[in-house]
């Protein structure tokens, strides 16, 4: 499948290409914002037109046997283990946003009809191991999470791939946060090698008095890109948190919508960007306030360190805000290392890479501690190294 084709296609050629109903309403919200381009706002600074333009084969997505497991895997977007005890199935999506701001969104439930909905029962800490394993491939499918008032879950998904190349993952979340709820994602993501690249979609709605804590944690070099809208009514909370250490000719970040609907709702939205090598990060980053938000508390703030000169940060933090009744604010800032700090841990005896290292880390451990498990803390910090000694070694060399 060449996904560009479907660019300026009629309702019927494109619902025949995609193998949908021309009556779907996710087809034609699809078709009203178009095959994303580089003249697209959500894309401007990512490359997806040379994702789009190559050919994939699609897969066949026949479920299998859920086996018992401490994880709930994915293999290739098939369940293929889940914990004993948890409700993890296959089931027509009911919910779709039909607001979302991305062209992608709905391609991906076109393409996946079926998503994999997990249910969140209880206080929870839940891991997923997302693993791809077919090269030349278009890997789709959505995950439907949902959990329940007055508990609170914690979900830990990380990313492993094979010796593959040329394939592109198109994958999210629609995630139902309940009334009086608590629920933490936290994504820990190494890519290198050129062996896939992503396009994550996510979707959450945030009810009353429901808290999201939703931290990234992307490092290394390829393309990926998530694009996250969330809907706050009345008393819930978000805290977004967003870790970027790229190098080579990475292209990766995060687009967000964060919509204030309900009265008193509040987000803090944090970005610390780390770029080496000839990468870009991208962090386009909207928080909207409507007129029936009225006393919300609106926080957005990105801070970013280039390594390297051809290293570049489109960093567009903004509000939108309809009402006066709101404490808001947003900035942006991007720098250098502090030449100084670097030649006073270097007159100490330290060598010149672990310097770097330690003022790297100590500008990314804001949001590294903010995990409260240290056992995920651990892993994020092993894959912080693997990226940090990845670049070093090609620089020795």
């Amino acid at each position: 499948m060449n996904l560009s084709q479907l660019k300026g296609k009629s309702l019927s050629d494109a619902a025949a290409l995609l193998g949908a109903d021309e009556k779907s309403i996710a087809l034609e919200r699809f078709l009203s914002l178009g095959l994303p381009t580089k003249k697209s706002e959500e894309y401007r600074y990512f490359q997806v037109e040379k994702l789009l333009e190559q050919e994939y084969r699609t897969l066949t997505y026949i479920p299998k046997p859920i086996q018992e497991a401490e994880k709930i895997i994915i293999v290739d977007g098939v369940v293929t283990h889940a914990p004993h005890g948890m409700r993890v199935y296959y089931d027509q999506c009911q919910a779709m946003d039909m607001t979302h701001f991305d062209p992608l969104y709905y391609l991906g439930h076109l393409l996946s009809p079926h998503v994999i909905k997990i249910d969140l029962d209880g206080d929870t800490d839940v891991e997923i191991e997302h693993h791809y394993t077919q090269s030349d491939a278009l890997i789709t499918y959505r995950i439907v999470l949902l959990n329940q008032s007055n508990r609170h879950a914690t979900l830990f998904e990380s990313f492993h791939e094979e010796e593959i190349e040329n394939t592109l993952v198109l994958y999210g979340y629609d995630t139902f946060v309940a009334p009086d709820s608590t629920l933490r994602i936290l994504k820990n993501q190494y890519m290198h090698g050129n062996r896939y690249a992503m396009v994550a979609s996510h979707r959450l709605q945030l009810e009353q008095r429901a808290n999201a804590v939703i931290k990234s944690f992307d490092m290394g070099s390829d393309m990926g890109l998530q694009l996250i809208k969330a809907d706050l009514d009345r008393y819930a909370h978000i805290d977004a948190g967003h870790l970027l250490y790229l190098n080579d000719e990475a292209q990766r970040g995060t687009v967000s919508k964060i919509v204030h609907k309900g009265e008193h709702s509040t987000s803090h939205q944090e970005a610390k960007n780390i770029l080496d090598g000839h990468s870009r990060g991208i962090f386009d980053a909207l928080i909207k306030v409507e007129h029936s938000a009225k006393w919300t508390k609106a926080h957005q703030n990105s801070k970013a360190i280039l390594l390297d000169e051809r290293a570049y940060m489109a960093a567009k933090p903004q509000l939108e805000i309809y009402i006066d009744e709101l404490e808001a604010s947003h900035g942006s800032t991007t720098g250098q290392l502090d030449e100084k700090q670097l030649f006073y841990l270097r007159s100490r005896g330290i060598a010149k890479q672990e310097a770097r290292k330690m003022l790297v880390i100590a500008f990314a451990n804001t949001l590294i501690e903010q995990v409260k498990d240290h056992r995920h803390q651990e892993i994020i910090k092993e894959t912080f190294d693997k990226a940090f000694y990845q670049t070093s070694q090609k620089e020795a060399s």
